[in-house]
């Protein structure tokens, strides 16, 4: 069995260091007269109305009445008729671009390849690889037998006896989605004998998952080993020895256990339990193999523990304490300790920076960690990956990404603190707009390349292998466009496709309220683009130090071929340069995300990108907050809006600590049982602060029946007060789409999510004013 570590993990900035099974499939899955949308369809009737129940909420002396609390009771029966006719509603404001929705879902479906697949990665004697085949929603995960080689005949003898085929299929979501008519699958873990795959798959789209095992060599899964609510997986090296998190019931990953495969009966034993309702635990492997380490993390803080044998109890590594974090890989009886304490200080100063520090095993738990790379001025460390001969560390220097590779071990110098320079770094060499860069699996820790994949807004996805023993580097793979890009000859292989010369992606600084420069990204077309006349769309998020994905989208160019703008704007809440970015955009400091957002709005209008009455916004989940914030705000900043599963209502919800996913968020946006975070909370809160009497934009709001992250009730609420309290001719133009049967993340087999792409592209197009009369239905 491995050993067994506790530690805790990185915050949402810091990349998971659980790795995937293999590289994923990236890319499938003014005036009030301003307002004033194209006339309806004339067959449309009044949107729904609701049956109020008066409900009156006090916090702190303030009493105020809620008569749609009780959408919260998704058992009430009137709940589900009024979604219900919600949706009929939406249906009967859409009929009229029926046909638009299918012209747009064809483009986008033409520029799908047919069959979709993912290099293959090797790990030991095989090469594991997904696709998604001709005419299926949904991937397959497989494997195929790489080269034999003679240390691994004998293990491969009883695969033989029983007619092994060229591929085999580990794992199909087509077949669970046609049995269940949903599927959401987890995470995927092969053992390291390559024996059993470890999956986790939600049927419900409430985020509940069944943990099984299915055993590679006779293919069936495990009759007798099912365990419900589970999260992250790891397997020992003995192959045998699973680890697995367990969910309380508010959904938080509290208790960790592990099982033996063979054992009769099945045991599940108890290796560790986070009594902190404001702690997660995770568990992953080090690269190695030889460490399981379990992560028990807050969004601020962490705490490290070890332990050599479970059964033994935890050891602690390092004391709980505020704002700090630590990150552990092994390599060769050294722990390298990626962490924000700064290493040595008597009082263990914080910068926000993240050090590199190491510490033999055995030393761990004592004071002798020693500092092997501190950053330079300007350059951020934001995660590592560890191999036999070479550490990888991705970097941000001045908001940009790179990554780097040393040779290991590495020497350090114990006088002085040594930058990444002094240890002759070879940096990966990258396209330009590399906005997105993503590992691979790099499972193999003996293996000297290094995977990656790159994308940008106007760069179709790229698998690079970078050799870190030669310091070269080949294009494995380039996401193919039909009818944009070809993939590139064996000659070309340093070459990088991209569509810059028909697409401008144009990186701005925004001045926002407080003097702060707030990046926004700008893409439109070369030929279609219009100054000052074309509409646009401007996408946020804006909390939990998450970076806004910006990455290649082949059914964006359906927006950017009609003339659209599409901007993304990474305001304080997200990631950015420094941890300080989140930091004061979060909590007491949540208001600075919603200005940077505004601010970003009427630069798009003022230096004349998008047209002033043709600017719409985009938000998802806690983005939806942040737009739905700045309508309040700025109501006649926006034409249109999208707010998707959005959280609205975040005052009540806050407020009850039984749902799901609220006490951990009290670090993001403050406990409102506290008198100072309830006053901030208050200010901003979407469902709170919505202007009576006030033309609004049309907005198309989405939500799921099953959603455990953000219940159905945010936008049913939302939109039932929009209705009550605002403009009564504007609001008919204010939608609710609810999946009756998915969770927070849709149901997104490959042409379904064109499918829902057709459909908000075509919103947006009918209430800016851009149906053509060839598009339009009648």
């Amino acid at each position: 069995m491995a050993s067994f570590i506790f530690f805790i993990t990185k915050t949402t900035r810091i990349k998971p260091t659980t790795r995937p099974l293999t590289t994923t499939l990236h890319s499938y899955f003014y005036s009030s007269l301003r307002h004033q949308t194209p006339p309806p369809p004339p067959s449309l009737q009044p949107p729904p109305e609701p049956k109020k129940v008066a409900f009156n909420v006090t916090a702190h002396g303030v009493c105020w009445e809620d008569p749609y609390h009780w959408m919260s009771n998704t058992h009430d029966p009137d709940l589900v008729n009024y979604l219900k006719h919600e949706n009929d509603y939406s249906e009967a404001f859409m009929s009229d671009t029926h046909k638009l929705q299918s012209s747009l879902f064809s483009e986008m479906v033409r520029r799908l390849p047919h069959q979709i697949s993912t290099p293959p990665e090797r790990w030991g004697p095989w090469l594991y690889y997904q696709c998604i085949p001709e005419k299926k929603e949904y991937p397959m995960l497989c494997r195929k037998l790489a080269v034999e080689n003679t240390n691994w005949v004998q293990s491969m003898i009883s695969y033989a006896k029983r007619g092994f085929s060229n591929e085999e299929i580990l794992l199909d979501w087509n077949e669970i989605a046609q049995e269940h008519g949903y599927v959401h699958v987890g995470t995927c873990r092969i053992s390291p004998d390559h024996r059993f795959l470890a999956y986790t798959i939600d049927t419900t789209g409430e985020e509940q998952f069944l943990l099984q095992v299915k055993d590679l060599q006779t293919g069936t899964v495990i009759p007798t080993f099912r365990v419900e609510g589970v999260v992250s997986v790891a397997w020992a090296q003995d192959s045998c020895t699973l680890f697995y998190t367990l969910c309380d019931q508010s959904q938080r990953p509290y208790r960790v256990q592990y099982t033996t495969m063979g054992s009769n009966p099945v045991s599940n034993v108890i290796a560790y339990t986070e009594e902190d309702s404001r702690f997660c635990v995770d568990i992953t492997n080090t690269k190695d193999g030889k460490f399981i380490t379990v992560n028990s993390n807050s969004r601020t803080s962490s705490e490290e523990v070890d332990a050599n044998n479970p059964k033994d109890g935890l050891r602690k590594v390092h004391d709980r304490v505020s704002d700090v974090q630590f990150f552990l890989e092994h390599h060769r009886g050294f722990f390298y300790i990626l962490t924000n304490l700064r290493v040595g200080d008597e009082n263990g100063s914080l910068d926000g920076n993240y050090y590199l520090a190491r510490c033999r095993v055995e030393d761990v738990q004592s004071a002798n960690w020693e500092k092997v790379i501190v950053p330079a001025k300007g350059t951020r460390i934001q995660d590592m990956d560890v191999f036999y001969e070479h550490l990888v560390l991705y970097l941000n220097k001045e908001d940009s990404p790179m990554i780097c590779s040393f040779k290991m071990p590495i020497q350090s110098n114990n006088e002085k603190e040594m930058e990444i320079d002094d240890l002759d770094p070879w940096r990966f060499p990258m396209p330009e707009n590399s906005c997105s860069v993503n590992p691979g699996s790099n499972h193999d820790f003996m293996n000297s390349v290094y995977r990656v994949v790159l994308s940008s807004p106007v760069m179709p996805d790229i698998v690079v292998d970078y050799n870190m023993s030669t310091r070269t580097f080949s294009i494995v793979h380039q996401e193919d466009v039909l009818g944009i890009s070809s993939k590139p000859h064996q000659s070309e292989a340093h070459e990088w496709i991209n569509i810059s010369n028909s697409y401008f992606c144009e990186r701005k600084e925004v001045m926002s309220h407080d003097g702060t420069i707030v990046p926004l990204t700008i893409l439109y077309s070369h030929k279609a683009h219009k100054m000052c006349q074309s509409p646009g769309i401007v996408h946020g998020y804006g909390s939990y130090g998450e970076v806004l994905e910006k990455s290649w989208s082949a059914e964006r160019l359906s927006l950017l071929d009609r003339g659209w703008v599409v901007a993304f704007a990474d305001v304080r809440g997200g990631a950015g340069s420094d941890p300080s970015w989140h930091k004061n955009g979060s909590g007491l400091h949540k208001l600075n995300s919603i200005n940077d957002f505004i601010s970003c709005g009427k630069y798009l209008i003022n230096e004349g990108y998008v047209h002033k009455d043709q600017l719409g916004a985009v938000g998802h989940s806690a983005g939806g907050l942040l737009v739905a914030a700045a309508i309040n705000m700025h109501p006649n900043l926006f034409k249109a809006a999208i707010l998707k599963v959005p959280f609205l209502d975040i005052c009540n919800t806050l407020l009850d600590p039984s749902l799901p996913l609220t006490v951990l968020d009290y670090e993001e946006f403050g406990n409102p049982q506290i008198k100072s975070h309830f006053d901030s909370i208050m200010k901003y809160s979407p469902y709170d602060n919505i202007n009576s009497g006030t033309c609004y934009p049309a907005m198309l709001l989405t939500a799921s029946f099953y959603d455990s992250r953000v219940g159905v009730w945010e936008a049913a609420k939302y939109v039932s007060r929009i209705r009550e309290q605002t403009c009564s001719s504007c609001s008919g133009s204010v939608i609710l789409k609810t999946n009756m049967s998915g969770g927070h993340f849709g149901e997104g087999g490959r042409t379904g999510q064109c499918e829902e792409l057709a459909y908000e592209y075509a919103f947006l197009m009918k209430v800016m004013g851009q149906l053509d009369a060839s598009e339009r239905d009648f």
